[in-house]
């Protein structure tokens, strides 16, 4: 029994001892294992890395092959690259010459064009200083500078200097204009003033004389018969009473006669538009009337529309003032020759009582336009000249 309970216990003593032993190597096997398990990860990863890189090295290899050139295709290559230099530099010469070409063209294009804009303005102010007269010049100004602006414009260069020398000629041409203008009025007012006086003084020389033919005669007739027959005294001083009746009925013809101008003007500075004054005027010289009209306490000349001869021009003003009638400005003095009328209704009227006639529809009112337009700077200079030439001629422009 003793033998069995030793022999167990041996049994158990050396399996115990296995048992820890066994232990103790499988620990050592399983970290083992674990160990040879990371260097195989780590040689596959460096397996890995040096696939990648020899890849690598055969791409860059490969790369390398296609960028490798011979030395004959590096001649070729350089041959060809001589020749489109060469090209480029004929093509760049040609490009030259034609751009020199095209540039004498242009110098050449823009002389032309300066020297066609050069005519232009000369021409145009040559034109400006043939239509300036004592009344537009303010119009020809302006039509001087926007022909100045015009050039600009197109690329000519004007000069201050020159734009100013263009303003002191035009002055000076207006100067000139102003004193021409004086003097063909003045000259024209003394040609209508002895034309006046001719015709007065003939038509007065021909009753004169007519009247002292007839007086002489008859006087001599009534001297050697006043102491004969009474029959025959009475006869001749009815026929001297006769004679005296003769001139004076020829002396009032003279004087009443009814032939004469009918005429129809406005004054729009001064009335404004559609106002019509109709009037009438036996002078030889009927614009003579519309001058002192023009003079007379307005601000602007008359325009005229119509200037209608008539033989009857009293009948032919009458008829106009009654079909104008209702449209008199004044309404309570009817001897004021002013209507609210228009032209073409006017001209309708006298065609139909006189016969065709020609007429200005539109009034050019020079003067107030003038006014309108004309800057500060243009009304002194205005003045400037008006008073010089008042004091060259002792003759006031200033005032009416």
């Amino acid at each position: 029994m003793i033998y069995v309970i030793l022999y167990a216990a041996g049994f158990l003593s050396a399996s115990a001892a296995i048992g820890i032993w066994y232990f103790s190597n499988f620990r050592h096997v399983v970290e083992e294992k674990r160990k040879l398990e990371e260097w195989n990860n780590r040689l596959d990863l460096t397996d890995k890395t040096l696939q990648d890189r020899e890849n690598k090295y055969r791409e860059d290899l490969a790369e390398f092959g296609k960028r490798h050139v011979s030395h004959d295709d590096l001649k070729a290559e350089n041959a060809s690259l001589k020749q489109d230099l060469f090209n480029l530099s004929v093509q760049r010469k040609k490009k030259d010459r034609d751009q020199a070409a095209l540039e004498r063209q242009q110098e050449e294009l823009d002389q032309k064009v300066n020297d066609v804009t050069g005519r232009y303005m000369k021409e145009n102010v040559l034109w400006i200083a043939a239509k300036l007269n004592p009344n537009n010049y303010s119009s020809c100004k302006t039509k001087l500078l926007k022909v100045v602006e015009e050039c600009r414009g197109i690329g000519f260069d004007v000069p201050e200097e020159q734009e100013k020398s263009l303003i002191r000629d035009l002055k000076e041409q207006y100067e000139k204009a102003v004193r021409d203008e004086f003097r063909r009025q003045e000259q024209a007012r003394i040609r209508a003033q002895i034309r006046e006086d001719e015709r007065l003084a003939n038509e007065s020389e021909k009753i004169i004389q007519k009247a002292e033919r007839e007086r002489s005669i008859i006087a001599a007739a009534f001297e050697k018969a006043k102491n004969e027959h009474s029959a025959e005294v009475e006869f001749l001083r009815a026929r001297l009473k006769e004679a005296d009746e003769n001139i004076k009925r020829a002396k009032s013809r003279a004087q009443m006669t009814r032939a004469g101008h009918v005429y129809v003007i406005s004054n729009i500075g001064s009335f404004g538009e559609g106002v019509i004054k109709i009037g009438m005027s036996r002078r030889l010289e009927p614009m003579e009337r519309i001058w002192e009209l023009s003079s007379a306490s307005v601000p602007f000349p008359f325009d005229v529309h119509m200037m209608i001869s008539s033989d009857d021009a009293p009948t032919l003003e009458n008829t106009l003032h009654r079909e104008l009638h209702k449209q008199r400005v004044n309404k309570v003095n009817f001897r004021k020759e002013f209507f609210h009328a228009d032209i073409e209704v006017i001209r309708d009227i006298v065609e139909e009582h006189h016969g065709k006639v020609d007429y200005v529809a539109d009034p050019e009112a020079l003067q107030f336009r003038e006014t309108l337009e004309m800057s500060e700077e243009d009304y002194e200079f205005l003045e400037k000249t008006a008073s010089a030439l008042t004091e060259e001629t002792g003759e006031s422009m200033l005032e009416d």
